[in-house]
């Protein structure tokens, strides 16, 4: 998977959790949590979409990654080269 892809998977997730989300505005590195206003629910449900989504096992240590946009596409593509 390469980078891109991962954030259009992304992007996806948060647009499925916040369907009114403005992506273009949101910065790769601001904390999707903050800008959106999701709280703990809304984060959760996003990091199981990508995590059914991507096929990969997304582990509560792995959560600080999906913070970001930048950090949790660099976290996707990294694990779904590696298995």
């Amino acid at each position: 998977m390469t980078p891109r892809q991962a954030q259009e998977i992304i992007e996806d997730a948060l647009l499925r959790v916040v369907p009114d989300a403005d992506l273009a505005a949101l910065a790769t590195d601001a904390d999707v949590r903050e800008v959106l206003e999701m709280d703990s629910l809304d984060f959760l449900s996003y990091v199981e979409t990508l995590s059914a989504t991507s096929g990969l096992r997304i582990e509560e240590d792995d959560y600080p990654a999906f913070t970001t946009v930048a950090g949790g596409a660099g976290f996707l593509a990294a694990h779904a080269e590696t298995g």
